[in-house]
């Protein structure tokens, strides 16, 4: 593995559902990169469909960060269809909010973990975005990116595999706008149940 880069900060361009053809490749090359160790699995081999099905909503949003020409990371998502949230399943009572933002992926080239680049992506994704929740989902194996999320103001709410072969996923929610950062790197507590 390479060492992790101390880039400049990255300039992070902004792109929606008309740009999918000009950006999926780039985004394919970046997963590749942040999985190279998992790419023999058949699910991760799966996500050029993903980035067609996220893609092919009308609502998709995706912010990819550039390391001078490089393309070092992304994020992206797409609002839920309202009232059908799959993740109020988790909630009993299920939060009166009825907006939610489905914030499908993130992924870092390697060499750049470490670096703030995944927050700085998280943010910009989600920081312009006029629904009231958030959800992703994180792979329970993984107990770090788990936390790593919980430091952005996201809480586990449950647990799903939505496919067969998929792994079994922590179900993370979090209200918008995420919490800022303090001076002592900790989010602000969010304002009330979600």
């Amino acid at each position: 593995m390479e060492p992790i880069v101390k880039a400049a900060e990255p300039n992070l361009r902004y792109y929606a559902h008309e740009d999918l053809p000009r950006i999926r490749q780039t985004l394919i090359d970046i997963h590749a990169d942040a999985y190279v160790d998992a790419m023999d699995d058949e699910f991760n081999q799966r996500f050029p469909w993903f980035v067609d099905h996220w893609g092919s909503a009308s609502a998709f949003s995706c912010v990819i960060a550039y390391d001078g020409d490089e393309a070092v990371g992304f994020a992206y998502g797409a609002p839920a269809t309202r009232y059908r949230e799959w993740w109020r399943e988790h909630l009993d009572p299920a939060p009166e909010r009825d907006r939610t933002f489905s914030f499908s992926e993130l992924a870092v080239r390697t060499k750049y973990r470490g670096t703030g680049v995944a927050e700085r992506l998280a943010r910009a994704l989600l920081g312009s975005r006029d629904e009231n929740l958030a959800v992703l989902l994180v792979d329970t194996e993984h107990p770090r990116v788990q936390a790593l999320y919980e430091s952005w103001g996201f809480r586990k709410v449950g647990e799903r595999r939505p496919f067969p072969d998929s792994p079994v996923y922590a179900v993370m929610l979090a209200e918008l706008p995420l919490g800022a950062r303090g001076a002592d790197g900790t989010v602000a507590a969010p304002i009330g149940p979600v």
